[in-house]
Order: C-alpha cells, then sequence, then structure tokens
C-alpha cells in the first residue's frame, strides 16, 4: 500500500514540476501603451467597418461580397500614401 501511495506522491510531482518552476507572470502592460501600439490598425478596422455598414448590398457586391475581401481592400487604400 505504501509503495502505491509513494509512486502516486512521485506522479504527481513530476506532473506539477514544470508548473512550479515556471517564472512569475510579468505584470501586463497598461491598457495606454497597448492602445498607443495598436492606434493605426485599430483607426484603420473602424473605418472600414463604419464603410461597410453603411454600403447597400449592391455595393457590397461590386466592393467585395464578403467582409474580409472588403477590408483587405479598404486597409490598402487606407495605408496608400496620401499625394
Amino acid at each position: 500500500m505504501s509503495l502505491r501511495v509513494a509512486a502516486l506522491f512521485a506522479a504527481v510531482l513530476c506532473l506539477a514540476g514544470p508548473a512550479l518552476a515556471r517564472e512569475p507572470a510579468r505584470p501586463p502592460a497598461s491598457a495606454r501603451d497597448r492602445d498607443a501600439a495598436l492606434s493605426p490598425a485599430r483607426e484603420r478596422q473602424k473605418r472600414c467597418g463604419t464603410e461597410w455598414r453603411g454600403l447597400s448590398t449592391a455595393d457590397k457586391t461590386a466592393k467585395g461580397p464578403t467582409w474580409p475581401q472588403f477590408y483587405s481592400k479598404c486597409v490598402k487604400r487606407l495605408k496608400e500614401p496620401k499625394a
């Protein structure tokens, strides 16, 4: 009986060892830093979404029948340097 208990205890320690040896988690970046890094992409996403919602069904068919197709074209257009 004690051999079984010792084997079970050893198995638990082997499985829990990597979890116990991890470094403590880093504190999360502040929301302001994260938002500043995502700001241009987030702004493009919002602008393209507003345009998508404003299109009629016929316009959506002409400009890209699905959101991913429309969004891809919209982002390329928004990233182009303005003359």
